[in-house]
């Protein structure tokens, strides 16, 4: 798989972390990204677009990005899903890794933070 071809959901309740994040995907050379603005949409969108790598915020209205992620996980095993947060306590970073997140990023994500990770999913 070439960067080009990888699909990424950005999912916050944010518009400006959408819009930045979403800058460095494009910068980078992603150009298919779909953006959810809270956990049930981001379930959504996870089910109906299947997206190769999704990066979701821990606080959210209506469904919490750890509630998003065990229900993404549970309807795909293989799914990667990266946490961020910046409320980075280590309680919310044990709990990402517990229901199986493939990374946990303290916002603001850095685009080093978001190369590093889509370089580690696509050596897998």
């Amino acid at each position: 798989m070439k960067i080009s071809d990888i699909t990424v959901m950005i999912c916050d309740d944010s518009p400006l972390v959408i819009k930045k994040t979403g800058d460095v995907l494009r910068k980078i050379g992603i150009n298919s990204i779909i953006t959810a603005s809270d956990g049930e949409e981001a379930v959504a969108q996870y089910k109906s677009s299947k997206p190769d790598l999704v990066f979701m915020d821990i606080v959210m209205p209506k469904k919490t990005g750890l509630d998003a992620l065990r229900e993404i996980r549970g309807y795909d095993p293989d799914s990667k899903v990266v946490m961020a947060s910046t409320i980075g306590t280590q309680s919310n970073l044990i709990a990402a890794i517990k229901e199986g997140a493939f990374e946990f990023l303290q916002k603001p994500i850095k685009e080093e933070d978001i190369l590093k990770v889509i370089n580690r999913m696509l050596k897998e």
